[in-house]
């Protein structure tokens, strides 16, 4: 019986509490060298694709710049482009607002990474409803929460319907007749609706994979409905087995009213990883890095967060504090914010109560995201347990080093799950799509038909 096939993204890593971007080995988040160095050891251990996330303003704490953040980074189109001449099956895949573009500019930039990369584009596709955010843009202002999807849902409708407009034999380019391409093959999108009036002609010719992979986050039931009626992949939070399993048979199980199959939908979690000789050596490891990359400083800050107020005075490696959440949450700006802040509270005084933790092992408790610490055999059993026992189709690793903190994930846990089975020795095909084993959009999507 063959095997379910695990896939792979490799995450490149902003300043934030997942690297420790102070350790000697981290390296420039701006330099070209550091992507081509991720992107190579991704390619090199036949990863699906290489991703990047977006930070559309730096977050301010307590009205300061601080270094929780996805900051100090070039363009993300500018960048994935970059590395489209320096790889040669690497998925490509980067993070761009709905919210605060237009349709026709994204449908455009997709499809000319598309195109410039023999078809490994990917957009993933994220919403905002922040003010504080907004402020950088033109038009300014924001979208109430409510309205988020609506936009979002609206600008890949019309994105689509770009994508859509020329057909398979529209592109000619016959020199001896002089024709470049059949006009009338080449359609007007018309498009009238609450966010967007449109109406023109798209000024690129499909692009290999027809539809860059579309990919998505969110946990709400409102991202959830959306990733199923829209996207090709979605990342996921959640890191147990069991919750893992919800969530994948949450997601498929919506697949079918939108005409979409069980495999035209990845469910790929982020996580992270430590390796060691054995395996007191990787959880000794793991415990180091975490502590790198919360330091008393930083717990203060991320509990500041939920308490809504300055508890500098507060020592990191003492008790919580005794006082209530004043329920302002305007102390972090830009920052997303997950539920009620006295229930947040009440559920880290029970954690910290449990099992006698002070405010910096609280916050490292809480924050750990999926890790896989071990042994490379025994990370790779883990790995393959998770798709085997569908909790996800793969994860998005992210390296806490930039930019070689992937290489010995590729050295010695890829051969490992190929060892299993479970995993590439080759790229079979050229595309994102190919990698990922997506049915091409044309096939999945009612009302559209190649020709």
């Amino acid at each position: 019986m063959t095997k379910k096939q695990i896939h792979l993204g490799a995450h490149f890593p902003g300043v934030n509490n997942t690297t420790v971007w102070a350790d000697p080995e981290s390296k420039s988040q701006i330099e070209f060298d550091s992507f081509v160095h991720l992107a190579e050891s991704a390619e090199r251990g036949l990863f699906d694709f290489f991703f990047l996330a977006e930070g559309l303003r730096l977050r301010e704490h307590r009205n300061r710049i601080h270094d929780l953040d996805v900051v100090g980074r070039p363009d993300t189109l500018t960048v994935l482009n970059a590395l489209a001449s320096v790889t040669t099956k690497l998925g490509l895949a980067g993070t761009i607002n709905t919210t605060f573009n237009e349709p026709f500019e994204l449908a455009k930039q997709f499809s000319s990474l598309d195109h410039l990369s023999d078809g490994r584009a990917a957009w993933n596709m994220v919403t905002s409803s922040d003010a504080f955010t907004g402020e950088n843009f033109r038009r300014g202002g924001y979208l109430d929460r409510a309205d988020r999807y609506v936009r979002a849902n609206e600008i890949i409708d019309v994105a689509r319907k770009f994508w859509d407009s020329w057909q398979s034999d529209a592109f000619v380019v016959d020199r001896e007749r002089g024709i470049f391409g059949r006009e009338s093959e080449i359609r007007t999108v018309r498009h009238t609706g609450p966010q967007f009036e449109v109406e023109g002609r798209f000024t690129l010719p499909r692009s290999p994979q027809g539809h860059p992979v579309l990919l998505q986050a969110g946990d709400s039931d409102e991202g959830r409905e959306f990733g199923a009626a829209k996207a090709d992949a979605i990342f996921t939070i959640h890191g147990t087995l069991e919750a893992g399993q919800k969530f994948y048979s949450d997601v498929k199980g919506r697949l079918a009213k939108y005409g979409r199959e069980h495999d035209d939908l990845k469910v790929l979690p982020a996580a992270t990883f430590v390796l060691g000789d054995s395996a007191q050596d990787a959880v000794e490891k793991a415990d180091h890095i975490r502590h790198q990359q919360v330091s008393g400083k930083t717990a203060i800050s991320f509990l500041e967060q939920v308490w809504g107020q300055d508890l500098s005075a507060y020592d990191p490696d003492g008790p919580l504090p005794d006082i209530e959440p004043s329920g302002d949450v305007s102390i972090t700006r830009g920052r997303a914010r997950h539920g009620d802040p006295r229930t947040i509270a009440q559920q880290y005084r029970e954690r910290a109560e449990a099992d006698n933790l002070s405010i910096r092992e609280l916050i490292i408790a809480m924050t750990t995201r999926q890790q896989f610490v071990g042994t490379p055999a025994h990370v790779a059993e883990e790995i393959d347990s998770y798709v085997q026992n569908n909790a996800s189709d793969g994860f998005i690793l992210v390296p806490h080093i930039t930019p070689a903190g992937l290489d010995e994930f590729v050295d010695k846990v890829v051969p490992e799950l190929q060892d299993r089975g479970s995993f590439r020795t080759e790229y079979a095909g050229t595309t994102l799509r190919d990698h990922l084993g997506l049915r091409h959009p044309y096939e999945q999507h009612e009302g559209v038909r190649a020709s």
